[in-house]
């Protein structure tokens, strides 16, 4: 069953497939590109980029958001990731697209200084887990994210608005499972405007049919729902 997408980006409601998607290769070990990843490049591509928009992205994995940004405009895209093997992925699909993109290895945020970016776009782990150990090989890490889901998404607002220009945007997307509130309280807690400006309702993969039974133990899931809701938020730093 294909996603249900509602983009609203800056403007109107619109809808549809991601302008200029870019062509990407997957290296073994390196998470391929899903609905979640394919909203935030929808999202990403409603804001208004040109040559000279700072984007980094969070967790760049095959590169495809890095990639995308690149396409839309900006000839400055810093792509982040813990991985080597995602890093050289970024490098590679970056080549295939006739793009330039800047790759970092680091943990989130740490590497970079404060104002360094016009526009920061990620699509963390944010699937709850059984506990709060955190995989450190393994596919497991692009999803696993603490009991609760928000191990990454709190350093990521606790962070990136200390990174952002007066005005940048952060794109952040996430699962309702771990807290959409949350989020945005976070987020304005730090002086940042936020608005959820697009959503998708998908059916369950392979890990949420896992963990389905220990999500309703916690009444996170209703009895008979099979499907996940994700968000994207905007938010801005209105700091002068």
């Amino acid at each position: 069953m294909a996603a249900d997408m509602t983009i609203r980006g800056t403007g109107a409601p619109t809808s549809g497939a991601v302008p200029a998607e870019p062509r990407f290769w997957r290296l073994p070990g390196v998470y391929p590109p899903q609905e979640d990843t394919r909203l935030l490049a929808q999202t990403l591509n409603a804001e208004p980029i040109d040559a000279g928009t700072r984007v980094l992205d969070i967790g760049a994995g095959t590169g495809f958001l890095s990639v995308t940004a690149a396409l839309a405009g900006s000839r400055n895209v810093t792509a982040v990731d813990v991985g080597r093997r995602a890093l050289l992925n970024t490098r590679l699909n970056a080549t295939l697209n006739g793009v330039r993109v800047r790759t970092v290895r680091g943990d989130l945020t740490t590497t970079f200084a404060e104002d360094d970016f016009d526009l920061v776009v990620s699509n963390p782990p944010y699937v709850p887990a059984a506990d709060d150990a955190l995989p450190t090989t393994g596919l497991a890490r692009c999803w696993d994210a603490g009991r609760d889901g928000r191990a990454y998404l709190d350093r990521i607002c606790r962070d990136v608005p200390g990174r952002l220009a007066p005005g940048g945007v952060l794109l952040l997307l996430q699962s309702a499972l771990c807290g959409v509130e949350e989020t945005r309280s976070e987020l304005e807690g730090r002086g940042l405007s936020v608005e959820v400006v697009s959503t998708a309702l998908i059916p369950f993969g392979p890990v949420l049919t896992e963990r389905a039974p220990l999500f309703r133990e916690r009444g996170l899931l209703g009895p008979d729902e099979q499907h996940e809701k994700l968000v994207v938020f905007r938010a801005v730093n209105q700091a002068a």
